[in-house]
């Protein structure tokens, strides 16, 4: 049987809906879709630039913790709801992932539990080395 790790990011939908933030299995990291949760229930930033550096800065904790780094992504998904200007998401995108280049798909969805959310962003990895 192969191990497992479960990485928490600490939101309060975890236990509720009974997800992880990400799971590593093997070299594999896979990052649930992450949406801007601030500390202590803080509004998250207002515009879709802000929501998708925040969301990223999550998966990269999230990643680290599971013995990776922005690096070794080799997919993600970015979800927007209409009418958030894709420039900006693929903006802060782009200033984490241009070198790395993961494959990427980007998608318009109807609209997220919390309508304060703007974006919500997946990410998987391939983690060659052992965890710390």
């Amino acid at each position: 049987m192969t191990d497992r790790l479960n990485v928490s990011s600490g939101s309060p939908w975890e236990p509720v809906v009974g997800f992880s933030r990400a799971v590593r299995v093997g070299d594999r990291v896979v990052v649930a879709g992450t949406i801007a949760t601030m500390p202590d229930g803080a509004d998250p930033p207002a515009d879709a630039y802000g929501q998708a550096r925040r969301c990223l800065e999550i998966i990269g904790k999230a990643l680290a913790e599971a013995g990776g780094s922005f690096a070794d992504v080799v997919r993600t998904r970015m979800y927007m709801t209409p009418g958030v200007d894709f420039d900006e998401v693929a903006r802060a995108h782009g200033e984490v992932f241009g070198d790395v280049r993961p494959a990427a798909t980007a998608l318009y969805v109807t609209a997220f539990v919390d309508p304060r959310y703007l974006v919500e962003i997946e990410a998987e990895a391939v983690v060659s080395r052992d965890r710390s």
